[in-house]
C-alpha cells in the first residue's frame, strides 16, 4: 500500500518524536516501505548544528540509526530554509513531492486554543499535501 513513509524530524526535539518514530516504523516493515527522515535547517549556526554539512551528518546518523534499531530501510533528506520557523511548512510540502511520498507520518502536540489562530505544522501538511498524512499525538 505505501512505498514511501515521509518523517518530518527536528534533531533538537528528537526525544519528542518516539510515538511518531514507533509509528512509522512500524508502517515500514508492515508495507516493505522505505522511510525518509526529512530535517530542515538554515545556512546559520543553530543549537543543533554549526552548518549544514554537520546537520547532514547528524540527519544521516539519525536515519542509520533508526534503521539498525527498526530493521528497516530509511534515508535522510537535509532542506534548507532561511528561516525555518516561519516556512517549515511549505518545506516540508515541497519535500513530499521531491522524495515521492506517499505517506508522510509526523508527530504533533496536542491541540491549544493558539491552534485556532495559527495552524499547526501537522493540520497545515494534512490540509495540503498531495498524499496520506498521519499526524500521531503525544509521546512514548
Amino acid at each position: 500500500m505505501f512505498k514511501k513513509i515521509m518523517v518530518p524530524v527536528d534533531l533538537a526535539h528528537k526525544e519528542d518524536l518516539g510515538k511518531a518514530l514507533n509509528c512509522a516504523r512500524d508502517l515500514a516493515r508492515h508495507y516493505g516501505a522505505e522511510i525518509v527522515y526529512v530535517g530542515v535547517t538554515t545556512t546559520t549556526p543553530s543549537q543543533t548544528a554549526h552548518n549544514p554539512k554537520e546537520y547532514q551528518s547528524k540527519l544521516d546518523a539519525f536515519a542509520q540509526e533508526q534503521a539498525r534499531d527498526g530493521d528497516i530501510t530509511a534515508s535522510a533528506k537535509m532542506l534548507l530554509s532561511h528561516d525555518p520557523r516561519s516556512d517549515v511548512d511549505d518545506v516540508l510540502l515541497k519535500a513530499v513531492g521531491d522524495t515521492g511520498a506517499d505517506l508522510v507520518v509526523m508527530a504533533s502536540h496536542m491541540p491549544n486554543i493558539l491552534d485556532y489562530v495559527w495552524p499547526s505544522n501537522g493540520g497545515k501538511i494534512a490540509e495540503h499535501a498531495k498524499c496520506s498524512v498521519m499526524v500521531v499525538r503525544g509521546q512514548v
